[in-house]
């Protein structure tokens, strides 16, 4: 076996700078549909800034004391990472490069409240990102990608609707006696 190839399950890939068949594109032997392969690309992006995004909050929260929030922060950001999981392994499966350097701006609250209107943001940005996905799967009829999506839109709109209740319960309590049931 050459040392520039990489066997994983039954894919075969080569060393880029050594493989004459990789299209413009940066795909070898693509099956999946361009455009839904590039879908999948901004899906991925946004995963990995809503993983970097996350974690910061997380850290930012076990800094001030907040445990509870750190937690809370620190397991979207894994949920976030499962995502990418999923789709690198989609992408491998549709014989696809997945461009995993690629990660979008983010945007870092500079207290828990920010954080959580952030959040609020870039769930809602990937939502429909999301839904753009699945209807664009449909189409080209590759219901498997889109079964996947759907899976991993549920757990988007679990996020969003978790965010939306801690920003209510802020807009309820004020902010700082929120604050003080997030301690530990």
């Amino acid at each position: 076996m050459s040392s520039d190839i990489i066997k994983h399950s039954h894919h075969n890939f080569s060393n880029p700078a050594n493989d004459s068949s990789i299209c413009e594109r940066g795909n070898v032997n693509m099956k999946g549909n361009e455009k839904l392969i590039e879908a999948l690309n901004t899906a991925i992006s946004d995963e990995l800034s809503a993983i970097s995004q996350y974690i910061v909050h997380a850290e930012m929260c076990e800094n001030w004391g907040y445990g509870k929030l750190h937690s809370h922060f620190q397991k979207r950001a894994i949920d976030e990472m499962k995502h990418v999981e999923k789709l690198v392994a989609r992408f491998l499966f549709l014989e696809g490069r997945p461009i995993i350097s690629k990660v979008n701006p983010i945007t870092i609250g500079s207290d828990v409240h920010k954080m959580f209107q952030n959040d609020h943001e870039h769930e809602k940005n990937t939502i429909a990102a999301y839904n753009e996905a699945i209807k664009l799967a449909g189409e080209v009829k590759d219901f498997a990608t889109r079964e996947i999506l759907e899976g991993i839109l549920n757990d988007e709109d679990g996020h969003i609707d978790a965010i939306e209740e801690n920003l209510d319960q802020i807009g309820h309590m004020t902010l700082g006696l929120y604050l003080t049931t997030k301690v530990g």
